[in-house]
């Protein structure tokens, strides 16, 4: 594995990220982030470059659309054992992301709620986010996803115990949990939606 050198950051449940990403911005990872991800980062004193800055495209659509681009998804899919995939990176200005963090928009949560209305809902519904864990889930032999928390911890010790490089096993085994979390989101969607009258 290659040491890991930029990571998209982008994330509702921000508990015990600051400390994290201290330790990515350590070890001289380039942090891409959006929104509230990227202000709460700024805060405590962490460096973080914008996805709008980039790719060159503004957030847009009251923030539907951030992480959408071929800048972003390309940088997470290229297979960097295939020279072509790597020839059209740099011929499109692509980099590297070797990391993505990132956890949804609280779906269940929102619709728990007394008097939650279905407009609401729907605005819940995370389209970005299970499109970066998909895509880093996908190219885990290249890119590490994390979309738990409670994954900090060992994954901080491994990145200083290892010089910024996370194994091909624990690749592996944040993939497989990764797909678990989108089919669960999808899930609690579909038996939300089933249960509207329209």
């Amino acid at each position: 594995m290659a040491k890991i050198e930029r990571a998209v950051v982008s994330v509702s449940d921000k508990q015990g990220l600051g400390e994290f990403v201290k330790v990515l911005a350590d070890l001289k990872v380039e942090i891409l982030s959006t929104g509230g991800t990227a202000k709460s980062l700024r805060e405590q004193g962490i460096k973080v470059i914008d996805v709008s800055e980039y790719t060159g495209f503004p957030e847009m659509m009251e923030g539907r659309v951030k992480t959408l681009h071929p800048k972003v998804h390309g940088g997470i899919l290229a297979d960097r054992d295939k020279p072509d995939h790597m020839a059209q990176m740099q011929a499109q200005g692509i980099k590297r992301i070797d990391m993505v963090v990132v956890n949804l928009y609280p779906f269940e949560a929102t619709v728990a709620k007394p008097g939650c209305t279905f407009a609401e809902a729907i605005e819940n519904i995370d389209i970005g986010g299970p499109s970066l864990i998909r895509a880093s889930a996908k190219n885990h032999k290249h890119v590490t996803v994390v979309v738990d928390p409670a994954d900090y911890a060992p994954l901080a010790k491994e990145l200083k115990e290892n010089n910024g490089v996370i194994s091909a096993e624990t690749n592996f085994r944040l993939a497989r949990k990764a797909f678990e979390h989108t089919h669960h989101y999808d899930g609690a969607i579909a038996r939300y939606l089933a249960g509207v009258k329209r």
